[in-house]
Parts: structure tokens; C-alpha cells; sequence
């Protein structure tokens, strides 16, 4: 087991200025690395705390985490025992001693400077929340394709969070730093969603005249899926996840957030009513024409980028993006009729922890 370095220790009785967050819940293979390249970076200003809210692992987690935090006094280690994200970060935010809060997600990396780079970031431009971008890394051939999907504009709607080299105000930011007092002022994270959260809460900021800036030298990597059946789960879930977002604010984030809805209803109704009519079947057909030439595009693109052999991957990787989020969207729309908006009972939808 890798071990973390203890040095340097925040001083006895002084409180750090900076409280990094990390919510987990069965993270073996991923804990140690994170935790190990936060500790061993650049120290922020003032110090640094990292919390850990564990949702109750089983899988050797929490085993870890003990004997991290024996060793380094600056990693505190909480329980959540409602193993969902949004509750294990308001625990974590609630317990932090820091006037700055800066997320961590267990299934990803970061540089040396990155807690240091937000807390500059933050100081620098005054924004209610700052962040990177979202760079995405894949494991085995699988994984590799679906990182690349990822940064395809096609994949992901062309957001500029996923854009490396932006930097500047936009929609939503890829995990989060901010001054406590104004996160704890907007409410922290909504606990009634699984998932979404980071978005609904820059959603909120935004409604609330704030600011959300991305700094492209604040830099971390996000382990992305390394199956096609964990990446259909993954985007059902936040397929449906995001209308419980737009049901609470009456309105989506961004238009972009929409399409993949349209997508699968136009799958289905032509499906249905192509048969009726021939000009309802050459509608149809040129439909499926448009996105397959657009994804082969995109595939081209994205192959040159990462490698020409992911190319016979990435076409389904790209239908698996946009089915399954659109596929979660339709059904969350049918299951929100059906609840009659009832906001508890949006608990009953897919749910998971981990990233």
C-alpha cells in the first residue's frame, strides 16, 4: 500500500484555512492515489484538512482510510451513513474547519498544485464557486474509447467544462472550490438527488446572481467508465437525475441538457409511425442518416486525437452516451407524472454513489 507523507502537519489548535472534501464509498483501488496526490502536493496558504466522508465501504475502504489518517493528522475521516454523495459533502462541509472548501472525488487524480491553484483561483477572481476542466483517462481499450468520447464535443453537447483550454464564467464547473460562508448561504448540496448535485447547486449560484469561473491550470483526471453496460448505467442515472433538476428550478441548466431526450423520442415515434407512410419512413431514414454521418465525424476527429484504433469503438460509445441519458430523461418525465412531482419520492429512481 502506497503511504501518504504526514509532512508538513498543520499546527496544534490552529485551524487550516482550506478543508478539501472527499465523499467515497467502496474506493480500494482508487482512495490511496487520491488522497496520496493531495497530501503530496503543493500546500495551500494557510494549511490544509482533508475530510473524508465514507458511505460506509465494505470493500477494505475504510481499513485504508484508518491507517492513512493514523499516519497523516491532517486526513479526518467521517461516516455517512446514507451512502449517498450530496449528504456524505454536507456532512463533510458542516465539519470543516476551513474558510475555503475544495472538492475532491475519490475516482479521480490531480496535480501537485491543484488544491493550491484553486485557493488562487478563488482569491483571484472572487467567483462563488471555481474549478478545471473535466479531463477524462480510460482504462483497457473500453475505457480508452469512452475518455475520448468524452472529449468529443459530439459525445458531451460541446460544454466549455469539458473544453481544456477554456477559462472563463460558464454554466457548471467540474467539482468545486469555494468560500464556506457562501456555499453554506446557497445550501450546500440538495440531498434529495443522486445524482446531478454539482449541477443543481452551480444552477442555484447562478439563479442567485453568482459567478462560476474555470481555470484551465487547475488540473485533475477523471477515471471515466471502463465498460459499455457501467456507462449505460452511469448516464441513465443522470439522464434521469437532471429532470428532478429542471422539475425544482423550471428550467434546465442549458438547452444542451434537452436533446438527448429529443433524440430517443425521435427513435421511437419514427419507429412507431415510419410504417404508416413513406414520407414518414424517408423521414425516418434521413434521421438516422444525419447521425450516423455526424457520428462517424465525430469518431474521425476523436481518433486522430487518441489513437485510430479506438475508431471501430467509438461510434457505439457515442450511442451509448446519447441512448442512455435520453433513455434516463424520458423515463424520469414518465415517472415524475406519475409522482406528481413529489419530490421525496424521486428517491425511488436509480441511485449510486461513486463516480
Amino acid at each position: 500500500m502506497s503511504q501518504v507523507n504526514a509532512e508538513p502537519k498543520p499546527q496544534v489548535g490552529v485551524a487550516p484555512r482550506v478543508s478539501v472534501i472527499v465523499p467515497c464509498r467502496n474506493e480500494v483501488l482508487y482512495i490511496t492515489n487520491c488522497l496520496k496526490g493531495i497530501l503530496e502536493g503543493e500546500e495551500p496558504e494557510g494549511g490544509m484538512e482533508v475530510i473524508v466522508s465514507d458511505g460506509m465501504s465494505d470493500d477494505g475502504t475504510r481499513e485504508i482510510l484508518a491507517e492513512l489518517s493514523r499516519k497523516d493528522p491532517r486526513i479526518r475521516v467521517i461516516d455517512n451513513p446514507r451512502r449517498l454523495a450530496p449528504a456524505g459533502l454536507n456532512a463533510a462541509i458542516l465539519a470543516a474547519r476551513g474558510k475555503i472548501i475544495v472538492r475532491a472525488d475519490a475516482h479521480a487524480e490531480y496535480a501537485p498544485n491543484y488544491v493550491a491553484m484553486c485557493v488562487r483561483t478563488l482569491d483571484r477572481t472572487k467567483a462563488d464557486v471555481v474549478g478545471g476542466p473535466w479531463r477524462a483517462k480510460g482504462k483497457g481499450y473500453v475505457g480508452r474509447a469512452i475518455a475520448a468520447a468524452f472529449r468529443s464535443p459530439f459525445g458531451m453537447g460541446g460544454g466549455r467544462g469539458h473544453d481544456l483550454e477554456y477559462e472563463g464564467y460558464l454554466d457548471s464547473v467540474y467539482l468545486g472550490c469555494w468560500y464556506k460562508e457562501r456555499l453554506v448561504e446557497v445550501g450546500m448540496y440538495d440531498e434529495d438527488l443522486v445524482r446531478n448535485e454539482d449541477d443543481e447547486l452551480n444552477l442555484r449560484i447562478h439563479l442567485r446572481g453568482g459567478k462560476v469561473y474555470q481555470c484551465k491550470d487547475i488540473k485533475s483526471v477523471y477515471f471515466s467508465r471502463n465498460s459499455l453496460i457501467k456507462l449505460f448505467r452511469q448516464y441513465y442515472q443522470w439522464g434521469f437525475w437532471k429532470v428532478a433538476v429542471i422539475l425544482k428550478h423550471h428550467r434546465p441548466a442549458s438547452v444542451r441538457h434537452l436533446v438527448p431526450g429529443v433524440f430517443v423520442l425521435a427513435i421511437v415515434l419514427g419507429a412507431i409511425l415510419s410504417p404508416f407512410h413513406w414520407v414518414l419512413a424517408l423521414a425516418y431514414g434521413g434521421f438516422w442518416a444525419v447521425y450516423l454521418v455526424a457520428s462517424v465525424v465525430a469518431s474521425c476527429l476523436a481518433a486522430a486525437r487518441d489513437g485510430w484504433t479506438l475508431l471501430p469503438a467509438l461510434p457505439i460509445v457515442f450511442f451509448v452516451f446519447h441512448f442512455s441519458y435520453g433513455l434516463g430523461f424520458l423515463h424520469a418525465g414518465l415517472h415524475s407524472v406519475l409522482c406528481r412531482g413529489g419530490q421525496g419520492r424521486w428517491r425511488r429512481g436509480p441511485s449510486s454513489l461513486t463516480r
